[in-house]
């Protein structure tokens, strides 16, 4: 008896051994199968961009991104090639694959301000939102060339849905930090992260101090600024000065004055020259020229203003 339960026990061990191998087999197959159902996202090469202070001028365009032609007229105006091309996008809107094809043709970088306008930042923190940006994030992947990306840039003053009056600066981050995780996981690694506030000394006096909507520095590239000329008496200093000592409290990230113009009323082309001089004097990267009529008519019109444009960019480098 006791030789008939040692060869059981025998058979018994061989029996659990092979369903064993039997298991791990299937289990590999299973994975393989499932690699190849869903394969790991090829990155993108990773691309950075130059950080050279004085080295970017840029442009927007209201034709852009459905046309090229709004950039094109401004650069044979101002005998400008921008370095980078800017264009809002909706929340829903699909990355322009085409318009930025046509910018790196041209020997530009696309910027994106993407605007979540009566969207929750709370539900795009908790993923609500992430088949939309898994597609974009694909799509700037596939891209391959560099793109500056910003979200909801303005966000310390009241006026857009996303802004102070609206949402708290906590959603703001959470959903900034869900965003740029959620990119990189997928591999878009040739995106430069603009984090883009207005200027604290607003013309009416109610944009706040950027620091509560600081996501942190692992999450940002660079930093952005928004202000306007819109009185003969406004100089570099007084408009962009106090923003840019906040923002250095938070980070020694390369500045972008990210959008910004002169009025007319103004005075072009002084105020010209005065912004070329700003961007030198505090080191900063560069500007983009908000080249569009809203509440004001921004665009460069007189010939004084278009000489003094050419020249001061000449100096610039661009």
């Amino acid at each position: 008896m006791t030789g008939s339960r040692d060869v059981r026990a025998r058979l018994i061990v061989v029996a659990v051994a092979a369903l064993a191998v039997i298991a791990c087999a299937l289990a590999v197959l299973s994975a393989g199968r499932a690699n190849q159902a869903d394969p790991p996202p090829a990155p993108s090469a990773r691309v950075g961009l130059p950080e050279t202070p004085g080295s970017y001028l840029g442009v927007y365009s209201p034709a852009s991104p459905s046309s090229y032609a709004g950039v094109t007229s401004f650069a044979t105006a101002t005998g400008v090639r921008p370095r980078l091309v800017v264009y809002y996008s909706g929340w829903s809107e699909p990355f322009q694959a085409d318009f930025a094809a046509t910018t790196a043709r041209h020997g530009s970088v696309p910027m994106v301000q993407i605007d979540p306008t009566d969207v929750s930042l709370t539900a795009i923190a908790a993923g609500r939102d992430d088949a939309y940006l898994r597609k974009y994030a694909r799509a700037v992947r596939a891209y391959q060339h560099p793109v500056i990306l910003s979200f909801g840039h303005e966000m310390n003053a009241p006026w857009y849905s996303w802004g102070y009056l609206h949402a708290s600066p906590v959603a703001f981050v959470a959903a900034w930090r869900h965003i740029v995780t959620l990119f990189r996981a997928l591999g878009a690694r040739n995106v430069t992260w603009l984090w883009t506030v207005n200027v604290i000394q607003s013309q009416d006096g109610r944009t706040l101090h950027p620091a509560p909507w600081w996501p942190g520095s692992s999450y940002v590239t660079w930093v952005g600024v928004d202000g306007y000329y819109l009185k003969p008496s406004w100089q570099f200093t007084a408009i962009f000065g106090p923003t840019i000592v906040a923002l250095r409290e938070l980070t020694p990230d390369p500045i972008l004055i990210a959008e910004t113009s002169v009025t007319h009323a103004a005075g072009q082309p002084d105020k010209i020259a005065d912004l070329f001089a700003g961007i030198h004097a505090y080191g900063l990267l560069g500007f983009v020229w908000f080249n569009a009529v809203t509440s004001h008519d921004y665009r460069i019109a007189s010939p004084e203003a278009t000489t003094v444009f050419r020249r001061e960019a000449r100096a610039f480098g661009s």
